[in-house]
C-alpha cells in the first residue's frame, strides 16, 4: 500500500511538472513563463527551459529581466552541448552589456564554448583556429583576469592540436612513400610552431624522408641530396645527443657514407664513359666536317670551272667581228 501511494504521488509530481510546462508554453503570463523557465534551469532541464526562454525573447526586451533571460539561455545551450550557439549569445551578453558584473564570466564563457567546439585534429582545423582568436581575445581585454592562467592552458592544447595535425599529414606522406612532400610538409611545421614539442619526431621523420630521397634519387640530383641528407642527420645527432633519434641518425650517416663512396665510383665510371663518347662524337663530327669541307671544294671546283668556260665563251663572242653589212639591189 505504502508503495502504491508513493507510485501515485510521483505520477502526480510529473503530471504537475508536465501540465506547468505544456500552460507555460501556451501562456501570455510573461512572470509565469519566466518562472516556469528558471525551474526547469535549477532542475537543469535544459531543453524544457530553452523552449520557455525563448518565448520570453520578446517578452522580456527592455526590462530588467532581459539580461537574466539572455544569461541563462546561453548556459542552457551550453549544458545542453550546443556549444556554437551559446558562444554566440555569451558573446552578445558580454557586448551588449559590458557593465554587468558577469560581463567577463560571459566572455569567458564564450571563449569556452568555441574551445568546445573544437573539432578532433583528424578534422577541419578552422573551429580550433577560431577557438584560438577568441581566447586570445579574451586575453587581451581581460588580462588581469584570474581566469587568464586558464585560458592560456587552453590556448597551448588548442595549438598544440594543429601542430599534431600538420605534423600527422607530414607523416601520412612519409608513409605513402612522398618523401619530397613529407620533407616539405614537416619542415613546414617546425616554421609554423618553432616551439613544438613534437621536434625529436619530426627531426626523425625529416632524416628519413632525405635519406630515401638520396638512395632511391635520380643520377642528376643524387649527389646533392646525399650532401643535404648527411648535413641533416649530422644536425640531428647534435641537436638530440643520447637520443634514440641520435642513434638512428648514426646508422644513417653510415650508411649515407657507404653511399656517397659508391656514388663516387658510379660518377667517375660515368663521367669516363661521357668523355670518351663526347670524344667520338667530336671526332665523328670532325670527320664528317672533313668530307663535307672536300665535298664543298669538289663544289667550289666545278663551279669554278663552270664560270671559266662561261667567261672564254663571253670573251670569245665580244672578240669576233660582226659580218659585212649586204645590200639588196633594186631590180
Amino acid at each position: 500500500m505504502k508503495k502504491y501511494i508513493l507510485g501515485l504521488f510521483a505520477v502526480a509530481v510529473v503530471a504537475s511538472c508536465v501540465s506547468q510546462q505544456e500552460r507555460a508554453m501556451k501562456s501570455a503570463d510573461k512572470d509565469f513563463i519566466l518562472k516556469a523557465a528558471n525551474e526547469n534551469f535549477a532542475k537543469k532541464k535544459w531543453k524544457n527551459a530553452l523552449a520557455l526562454y525563448d518565448r520570453l525573447a520578446n517578452l522580456v526586451a527592455g526590462t530588467d529581466d532581459f539580461p537574466n533571460v539572455g544569461f541563462n539561455t546561453a548556459y542552457a545551450n551550453y549544458y545542453d552541448k550546443s556549444y556554437k550557439l551559446a558562444g554566440h549569445q555569451f558573446k552578445n551578453f558580454a557586448v551588449n552589456f559590458p557593465k554587468d558584473p558577469r560581463a567577463e564570466e560571459a566572455a569567458y564563457m564564450s571563449a569556452l564554448c568555441y574551445y568546445e567546439g573544437s573539432m578532433d585534429y583528424n578534422l577541419d582545423q578552422s573551429s580550433t583556429e577560431l577557438a584560438i582568436n577568441e581566447l586570445q581575445d579574451f586575453l587581451t581585454n581581460y588580462p588581469n583576469s584570474e581566469r587568464s592562467k586558464n585560458i592560456s592552458q587552453l590556448i597551448d592544447e588548442l595549438s598544440y592540436k594543429l601542430e599534431f595535425k600538420a605534423y600527422e599529414n607530414g607523416r601520412q606522406y612519409f608513409k605513402m612513400g612522398e618523401y619530397k612532400a613529407a620533407n616539405v610538409a614537416l619542415e613546414n611545421v617546425l616554421e609554423d610552431f618553432p616551439s613544438t614539442k613534437l621536434r625529436p619526431k619530426i627531426y626523425d621523420y625529416i632524416m628519413k624522408s632525405r635519406y630515401e630521397l638520396a638512395t632511391k634519387s635520380i643520377y642528376s640530383l643524387k649527389e646533392e641530396r646525399i650532401e643535404s641528407a648527411l648535413t641533416y642527420v649530422k644536425m640531428v645527432e647534435k641537436e638530440l645527443p643520447n637520443t634514440e633519434y641520435a642513434k638512428t641518425a648514426s646508422d644513417l650517416k653510415a650508411k649515407l657514407e657507404k653511399e656517397k663512396e659508391h656514388f663516387a665510383v658510379v660518377k667517375k665510371e660515368t663521367e669516363a664513359k661521357i668523355a670518351a663518347l663526347t670524344a667520338k662524337q667530336k671526332k665523328e663530327a670532325e670527320k664528317l666536317a672533313s668530307q663535307d669541307k672536300k665535298e664543298q671544294q669538289i663544289k667550289d671546283q666545278i663551279s669554278n670551272e663552270k664560270q671559266a668556260k662561261q667567261m672564254q665563251r663571253d670573251s670569245a663572242a665580244l672578240q669576233t667581228p660582226p659580218p659585212a653589212a649586204t645590200f639588196k639591189i633594186k631590180r
